[in-house]
């Protein structure tokens, strides 16, 4: 019987030759089709240098990575696919007769059921599903479908080619398929860098992709026997438990920047066609640094209930965004939010900018005096009394003292001076989107940072300063289109002033102490806020290339135990703006056209004597500033109050009464920027609807004090 089955086969060896050849074969696709037809089933986010920065998953039915050129596949993994998988590849023409001869006498014999697929059968396999085995032996007609599929692809697809789809579309170990994958996810390195011993692994995994250790371990060591290797077995053993235990964990293999991936690839994987990469303007080695950082000082405090933090890093001439660090990671208990977009009440941080506003407007000067004393404000629900973060009045402070100190009470008098509905335009010119209600909405404690706002508009919004008042969008993409355009906010002197008290480590002292995490060994401005009941702080500020911005709270809402901005986001702040200048140097700025100096020295010695920076116009005439044994104030109209005109009330009763403490001095009032009279007795105003500023000034109309109030209503016509 065996001796008839012997003499069969070579005339079914020649029976199957006539069949291949004689019949029309079947449609095989071009071989750049099929590698055209291939999706990855991850998106790669890529840093300016093409360093990968994070994998996004958007198949879960499989793990391909992108196909790879056979020139950038290691030898030693080609040479080990060929010696398992088809010894005699470069020598048949899709089917191996002797191969298969083999296979059918050890079959009659009795021995082990292996089969004779040739790689160009597998690739053909590979193809079309209905030749796929699912885990069962294939019939005689689909294996001979498949053979006859083979033979057509070795008639069209070079022998380079045929081993290029088959290392790009074999499942290597569980869900992970094609060298791309393989390499990548088993082994964390790019198919060329395959080691002999990572190759015999990867050739053993191909015939039993999900064998255990022991199984996959004598397989590779057999292949490295036939093959004549040098690979040690402590290297193969070291692979293979690299290659299974890391095939069993899900995830992205590369995990750096996962709501900058969110941001950027979502919109891209839902579009049609295959998105491998997407190159960004993020730096990794910066990524990586803010996002370390920002960890260890979340862990060292958690003790005081802190688990979520945000840091943005930005290049302000390009607006290039280096690191976008949405989260905690896994410290959050809300880890897919991103603390970048998300809004938050901004507290002192916004307060650079009303004091731009009064600079730019010639309101105030760094030098103007303000008063740090208990202050009543007239609002929709009765009074509102603001307080200073010590729970302490200083007196008489400079603007430069007020902004650098973050003192609240001169804050809130100086919005009242520029106006809430103006500030509040200023800010949306700031692109803070999301201030969307009127100024009466906010209200005076709008000045101390009342409103939403986000780490991104908050960042931008201070490298506006940083690029002399000139707003510009930020971008994550080298093609991001700037739009709109870039349009100036504030002077470039106005920025050059603000800029200059945000720098300023002496005047800052007063609050934060001269060392701080505010200090840095080059030039730099930043300004910390912390919200309501300590519920949000952050650290902001820019050198002469960088704006770093630090959120630290909790998603929560829930407040944190006796963190500030200075002690919660300033250190990361520090860390981050230090390590962006290692070897690049952040000089002062030069003052700009439009500003003057002048020697300023304070009666009292209220502060010390000093060298301060005007707006050209603005600078005093006199090198002291004076003052009266007591400082001037306005008494009444209380500051921010509306009065209503009733029509039915004669217009005689409905007057307003100005009134003064002017200590003696000669001072007068100044009503719109109009001098109505002097100040030494009360006046009495006839209203007209608007809101209006009044101020009481000395003699060169300098205003000493200022507060803006609002009439409403129909002035009466009525007469008694």
């Amino acid at each position: 019987m065996i001796r008839r089955t012997l003499l069969v086969i070579p005339f079914g060896a020649a029976a199957l030759l006539w069949l291949a050849f004689g019949t029309p074969r079947p449609s095989v696709p071009s071989f750049e089709a099929v590698r055209a037809a291939t999706r990855p089933s991850d998106t790669r986010l890529l840093d300016r240098n093409g360093e990968v920065l994070q994998e996004l998953r958007t198949d879960e039915s499989r793990r391909w990575l992108g196909w790879i050129r056979l020139a950038e596949i290691s030898p030693a993994l080609q040479a080990a696919v060929i010696a398992s998988e088809d010894r005699r590849f470069y020598r048949h023409g899709g089917v191996d007769g002797k191969a298969l001869g083999t296979v059918a006498v050890r079959r009659i014999m009795g021995g082990p059921r292996r089969g004779a697929s040739t790689i160009s059968m597998q690739v053909a396999a590979l193809l079309r599903a209905d030749l796929g085995h699912n885990g069962a032996p294939r019939g005689l007609g689909q294996k001979w479908r498949q053979m006859r599929l083979a033979w057509a692809i070795e008639a069209r697809w070079s022998k380079a080619e045929i081993l290029e789809a088959y290392l790009n579309l074999a499942t290597f170990r569980g869900e992970v398929q094609g060298v791309a994958a393989a390499a990548s996810v088993l082994f964390g390195k790019a198919p060329h860098g395959i080691t002999e011993a990572e190759a015999t692994v990867l050739a053993a995994l191909l015939r039993s992709p999900n064998a255990g250790p022991a199984a996959v371990t004598r397989r590779a060591w057999a292949l490295r026997e036939a093959q004549g290797g040098r690979a040690s077995r402590e290297e193969i053993a070291a692979a293979v438990a690299r290659a299974v235990d890391v095939a069993s964990a899900g995830g992205p293999r590369v995990a750096f920047a996962p709501h900058a991936a969110r941001r950027l690839l979502r919109p891209m994987v839902a579009s049609s066609a295959p998105v491998p990469s997407v190159r960004s303007t993020l730096d990794s080695a910066t990524q990586r640094f803010a996002a370390e950082t920002l960890r260890r000082h979340l862990l060292a405090a958690q003790e005081r209930h802190v688990q979520d933090g945000a840091v943005l890093v930005v290049e302000n001439a390009t607006g290039d965004v280096l690191a976008y660090v949405g989260g905690s990671g896994d410290l959050s208990g809300a880890p897919h939010v991103d603390g970048i977009r998300a809004r938050r009440q901004a507290g002192s941080a916004l307060k650079p900018f009303l004091y731009g506003l009064a600079l730019e407007q010639r309101l105030l000067t760094p030098a103007s005096l303000l008063e740090d004393t208990p202050l009543d404000l007239s609002v929709g629900g009765g009074l509102y009394r603001p307080h200073n973060y010590d729970e302490q009045f200083t007196g008489l402070v400079t603007v430069r003292t007020a902004l650098a100190g973050s003192l609240n009470i001169p804050a809130v008098r100086t919005l009242d001076l520029v106006g809430v509905e103006t500030f509040v335009q200023q800010l949306r010119r700031l692109g803070f989107e999301g201030l969307t209600e009127s100024g009466d909405y906010y209200g005076p404690s709008l000045a101390l940072g009342s409103a939403d706002v986000s780490l991104r508009e908050l960042v931008n919004a201070y490298r506006t300063l940083a690029n002399g008042g000139v707003w510009g969008p930020l971008r994550m993409t080298p093609d991001e289109r700037q739009a709109p355009a870039r349009r100036p906010v504030y002077s470039q002197a106005t920025a050059f002033l603000v800029s200059n008290i945000l720098a300023d480590r002496e005047s800052r002292s007063a609050t934060f102490g001269l060392e701080n995490p505010l200090a840095t060994r080059f030039w730099s401005a930043v300004k910390t806020g912390t919200s309501k009941e300590m519920r949000d702080n952050w650290c902001v500020g820019y050198s002469r290339r960088y704006t770093v911005g630090v959120w630290v709270g909790n998603f929560s809402g829930e407040p944190m135990q006796d963190v500030s901005g200075v002690t919660g986001a300033a250190p990361i702040w520090l860390e981050v703006m230090a390590r962006l200048h290692r070897a690049t140097p952040s000089p002062p700025p030069k003052p700009p056209a439009g500003v003057t100096p002048r020697t300023i020295a304070f009666p009292r010695e209220l502060e010390p004597k000093r060298v301060e920076w005007f707006l050209e116009g603005t600078e005093p005439r006199t090198a002291t500033q004076a003052l009266t044994a007591s400082h001037p104030r306005i008494i009444a109209p209380a500051r921010g109050t509306v009065i209503a005109l009733d029509p039915d009330i004669p217009a005689s009763r409905q007057r307003i009464v100005f009134e003064a403490q002017v200590a003696g001095a000669p001072l007068r009032w100044i009503l719109d920027g109009a001098d109505i009279g002097p100040a030494a007795e009360p006046l009495i105003w006839d209203p007209h609807p608007g809101r209006h500023i009044l101020s009481l000034a000395d003699g060169a109309e300098r205003p000493l004090d200022t507060l803006t109030f609002e009439v409403r209503g129909v002035a009466s016509t009525a007469e008694n």
